[in-house]
């Protein structure tokens, strides 16, 4: 009977062992998951998804650990973005990061004003009516802005040191992003300040468009081509670079995308910084940190990147001013 009675406890003991670490898992609180909804196609520019992956770990998120990330790409049409918003928003992430141009941030800010939307923006995010207010957001929505859009008449200047007699020049822009007038409005002001110069834009928003504007500008003998700031057509920089090279085009940018696959010239803020950025204030609104109380980060680190490597297979003679200026310089 005591043999028994020991046997009894001995098993109790043993069975409560084992639920126990059952129990201790169902009481730990449940993984946050953040939403990173893109305006882009999946496998595009993926060193933009590791640097903001690399914004949360800063912030103590490790993604995998302590934190999941939900993706959803809109595949470049924008049609797609209410219903990728609208799955996130069913499925209660704690954060929506909003990247891969500005429709991602207002289709999710039309939908809730409640969970946390975190953007990655070229534009004005005032003007866009993402928020109020540069220092004081209000309401649900935050992010980092690099204003890629007010860089048109940089890119014109650029253009004109690298090909001083140009007269044509073609703008190469993708007509389902928004964003695009806005880049055009700068370029256009300052064309009419240079005699002579015109200006054609083109429009692109798919690889067969991108070939067919090449021809255009070709056929009409444009000095060189300006490509407008947009997630879709950087992400087709390899494509660019190809086209350019073939046609013996001197071409200037907004990225190190473009330079880094070929191209002349890029001219604009670090898009890998401003993600990496991102990632950081989605870490800290997991921590608790209201968006309202988060102001918009603007994104102020502008590269010039020339890649001379092309220029001379192409016969372009960089000016010294720029390659002494130059903040990175492909050999």
């Amino acid at each position: 009977m005591r043999e028994r009675m020991k046997r009894r406890k001995f098993i109790t003991l043993v069975g409560g062992a084992a639920v126990w670490p059952l129990a201790a898992r169902a009481q730990q609180p449940a993984m946050p998951v953040v939403g990173f909804l893109s305006g882009i196609s999946a496998g595009e520019r993926p060193h933009l998804v590791d640097s903001f992956r690399r914004g949360l770990s800063e912030a103590g998120y490790l993604a995998g650990q302590n934190v999941a990330v939900e993706y959803r790409y809109a595949e470049n049409q924008p049609d797609r973005l209410r219903a990728l918003a609208a799955d996130l928003i069913a499925r209660r992430v704690a954060v929506i990061a909003a990247t891969g141009g500005n429709n991602p941030a207002l289709v999710a800010k039309s939908l809730t004003n409640t969970i946390p939307i975190v953007f990655t923006s070229g534009v004005d995010p005032v003007r866009a009516g993402l928020v109020n207010s540069f220092s004081q957001p209000e309401g649900n929505v935050t992010g980092v802005s690099w204003f890629s859009v007010d860089l048109g008449a940089k890119h014109l200047e650029l253009v004109l040191e690298l090909v001083p007699a140009a007269t044509l020049i073609a703008v190469i822009v993708n007509p389902r992003n928004q964003e695009a007038a806005l880049y055009e409005q700068p370029l256009r002001a300052a064309a009419t300040r240079v005699p002579r110069l015109q200006l054609e834009i083109l429009k692109a928003s798919t690889a067969g468009e991108i070939d067919a504007a090449f021809e255009t500008l070709v056929q009409h003998k444009a000095s060189a081509v300006i490509i407008a700031s947009d997630p879709f057509l950087t992400a087709r920089a390899r494509q660019f670079a190809v086209l350019a090279a073939r046609n013996s085009i001197a071409m200037v940018t907004g990225t190190r995308d473009f330079t880094m696959a070929g191209c002349i010239i890029s001219y604009g803020n670090d898009t890998a910084d401003a993600y990496r950025r991102a990632g950081v204030y989605a870490g800290r609104i997991l921590k608790g940190v209201k968006p309202a109380d988060l102001p918009i980060d603007r994104a102020t680190k502008f590269e010039l990147i020339i890649n001379v490597q092309t220029a001379r297979a192409l016969k372009f003679d960089i000016p010294a001013r720029l390659l002494a200026t130059a903040d990175e310089v492909i050999e």
